[in-house]
Protein backbone atom coordinates (compact mmCIF):
# COMPACT_ATOMS: atom_id res chain seq x y z
CA UNK A 1 0.00 0.00 0.00
CA UNK A 2 1.04 3.62 -0.52
CA UNK A 3 1.94 6.18 1.92
CA UNK A 4 0.28 8.73 0.92
CA UNK A 5 -3.20 7.17 0.66
CA UNK A 6 -6.16 7.68 2.96
CA UNK A 7 -8.15 4.58 3.84
CA UNK A 8 -12.01 5.28 4.72
CA UNK A 9 -14.92 2.95 5.29
CA UNK A 10 -18.54 3.50 4.03
CA UNK A 11 -21.43 2.06 2.74
CA UNK A 12 -22.87 1.25 -1.22
CA UNK A 13 -25.75 3.57 -1.86
CA UNK A 14 -25.95 3.05 -5.72
CA UNK A 15 -24.03 0.74 -9.00
CA UNK A 16 -23.17 2.80 -11.99
CA UNK A 17 -21.91 1.25 -14.89
CA UNK A 18 -18.31 0.16 -15.92
CA UNK A 19 -17.62 -0.85 -11.86
CA UNK A 20 -18.28 2.22 -10.76
CA UNK A 21 -19.98 3.07 -7.00
CA UNK A 22 -21.51 5.80 -5.58
CA UNK A 23 -20.07 5.29 -1.53
CA UNK A 24 -21.46 7.01 1.26
CA UNK A 25 -18.40 7.50 3.87
CA UNK A 26 -19.17 7.08 6.98
CA UNK A 27 -16.99 9.94 9.28
CA UNK A 28 -18.51 12.83 6.97
CA UNK A 29 -21.61 11.65 5.63
CA UNK A 30 -20.02 12.41 2.15
CA UNK A 31 -20.98 10.63 -0.84
CA UNK A 32 -17.54 9.66 -2.99
CA UNK A 33 -17.49 7.74 -6.63
CA UNK A 34 -15.29 4.77 -6.36
CA UNK A 35 -14.57 2.45 -9.20
CA UNK A 36 -13.08 -1.23 -8.58
CA UNK A 37 -9.37 -2.38 -7.84
CA UNK A 38 -7.82 -4.82 -10.29
CA UNK A 39 -7.55 -7.72 -7.70
CA UNK A 40 -11.52 -7.57 -7.01
CA UNK A 41 -12.55 -7.77 -10.53
CA UNK A 42 -9.78 -10.35 -11.11
CA UNK A 43 -11.56 -12.34 -8.10
CA UNK A 44 -15.06 -11.56 -9.49
CA UNK A 45 -16.19 -9.99 -6.07
CA UNK A 46 -19.81 -8.69 -6.68
CA UNK A 47 -20.93 -5.23 -5.06
CA UNK A 48 -24.10 -4.36 -4.49
CA UNK A 49 -25.38 -1.36 -2.80
CA UNK A 50 -25.84 -1.65 1.00
CA UNK A 51 -22.72 -3.76 1.32
CA UNK A 52 -19.87 -2.23 3.33
CA UNK A 53 -16.42 -1.47 1.84
CA UNK A 54 -13.00 0.16 2.30
CA UNK A 55 -12.04 2.39 -0.17
CA UNK A 56 -8.57 4.39 -1.13
CA UNK A 57 -8.35 7.90 -1.55
CA UNK A 58 -5.76 10.09 -2.86
CA UNK A 59 -5.09 13.28 -1.09
CA UNK A 60 -5.42 15.28 -4.72
CA UNK A 61 -8.85 14.52 -5.83
CA UNK A 62 -11.06 13.66 -2.38
CA UNK A 63 -14.01 13.05 -4.68
CA UNK A 64 -13.28 9.98 -5.71
CA UNK A 65 -12.02 6.27 -4.26
CA UNK A 66 -11.08 2.74 -5.21
CA UNK A 67 -12.71 0.25 -3.38
CA UNK A 68 -10.16 -2.63 -2.34
CA UNK A 69 -11.63 -4.82 0.42
CA UNK A 70 -15.56 -5.93 0.79
CA UNK A 71 -16.29 -6.08 4.26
Amino acid sequence: MKDNVLVVEGEVVENLPNTLFKVKLDQSEKIILCYLSGKMRKNYIKILPGDRVRAEMTPYDLNRGRIVYRI
